[in-house]
């Protein structure tokens, strides 16, 4: 039986939290993710969803997966090296290495696991990992479970980044590690220059390209291939959880040998059981909608919206941190302004989300809009509107 005292710590660490205004109560939806949810008895605007190409609730994602929970069932009800590897994690693991141009890809059961497995198998206590200040919590993570020496450089700041790598000179390997998109910022890693210092000093470069696969490149094959550097990355992590679909899974792809060692000793992979074929089946048909002239046209949709709410918020003098990235920091520095403008937008039947401490630094909050290609001009016009209507009654 849990001693008192203990529960009694944890309700005041509870309230703590609530008093500070950082409780973070959970909305379930009754609908489908999309451009529109209901939360209640309310059709809401959703301003805060990662379903970037509009594909959650795609008719093509979803008959590919009811096919394949027909034909293979719920889940593989075990790990990949005993009996969890399915024919369709290997097609969609194949699928990712040629959209990628990299040579294999390991399937996890979720992002945060694949940079969970990455550093503590392809790093010792005699290497090194140099990581961007501003890099995903996985990341951190991650890198704390290795042994590897840590180094931490100042976010995109290039000159930074060749001190610390000059700073791990004597370790035998070193991995630079970045986000390519910032999740709070919707900043880009200059993953070009990246690589070019990373070079200078032999190191590794990993990205970890959650928020832009699918959305950012040519191809949708995200910020190496937008910043021309796919040859020059040794490995990629990403989700299919956000613009693939939106379901759950991520992976680790890039250079042959290392993936293979990941299959061999990555815990994560090891020890958890595989992504249900009828999630790999939808986010195959997702990757395939991705890479289609249907993707090149989401993509400027999602583009174009960027741009017009942006836009619209700009000319109504709200501070908006720069970018052309569909993740969009409507910057509210008072916390408690934030989380109470992010409730009365709820009452205007937008849904967004407030950030505050320590989720972002201190007096750096904002709501955080995340747009989709499924959402019309007409959305952006009415989330805009929103936003000044509930500024002026505040």
């Amino acid at each position: 039986m849990i001693d008192p005292a203990i529960t009694s710590d944890v309700e005041a660490t509870l309230d703590e939290i609530r008093a500070a205004g950082l409780f973070k109560a959970e909305r379930p939806l009754e609908s489908a993710q999309g451009p529109h949810v209901r939360i209640g008895d309310r059709e809401m605007l959703n301003l805060c969803t990662n379903d970037y190409l509009g594909l959650a609730a795609s008719p093509e994602v979803i008959t590919a997966a009811h096919e394949a929970l027909d034909a293979y069932g719920f889940g593989m009800a075990s790990v990949r090296f005993i009996s969890g590897t399915h024919v369709e994690h290997r097609a969609l693991e194949a699928e990712i290495t040629e959209w990628l141009g990299t040579e294999d890809t390991i399937l996890f059961p979720s992002c945060f696991d694949a940079n969970g497995g990455v550093f503590e198998t392809l790093l010792s206590d005699v290497d090194a990992v140099v990581s961007d200040e501003l890099n995903h919590a996985s990341i951190i993570d991650g890198i704390r479970l290795s042994k590897a020496q840590r180094f931490r450089y100042r976010n995109r700041d290039l000159g930074d980044l060749d001190a610390q790598l000059t700073a791990a000179s004597t370790a035998r390997r070193t991995l630079v590690v970045t986000d390519g998109v910032f999740s709070m910022d919707g900043y880009l890693a200059p993953l070009d220059e990246v690589c070019a210092v990373a070079e200078r000093h032999g190191a590794m470069v990993m990205v970890d390209d959650s928020h832009a696969a699918g959305i950012l490149g040519d191809t949708g094959a995200g910020t190496p291939e937008l910043f021309g550097v796919r040859d020059r990355v040794d490995l990629v992590s990403g989700t299919l959880g956000k613009a693939l679909g939106g379901a759950s899974g991520g992976y680790v792809s890039g250079r042959g040998p290392l993936i293979e060692l990941l299959r061999q000793r990555a815990r994560p992979y090891l020890f958890s059981n595989a992504v249900p074929p009828m999630v790999v089946a939808g986010s195959r048909a997702a990757l395939a909608t991705a890479r289609s002239i249907a993707g090149v046209e989401a993509r400027g949709r999602l583009a174009a919206n960027a741009a017009r709410f942006r836009g619209l918020m700009v000319d109504a003098g709200f501070e908006l941190l720069p970018g052309e990235h569909p993740i969009v920091p409507v910057m509210i520095p008072d916390a408690e302004q934030a989380v109470a403008m992010a409730a009365r937008l709820g009452d205007e039947g937008v849904y967004v989300r407030a950030f505050a401490y320590p989720v972002v630094p201190m007096g750096r909050s904002r709501l955080r809009v995340q747009l989709s290609a499924a959402h019309t001009p007409q959305d952006m016009d009415r989330a805009a509107g929103a936003f000044v209507a509930v500024r002026a009654a505040a």
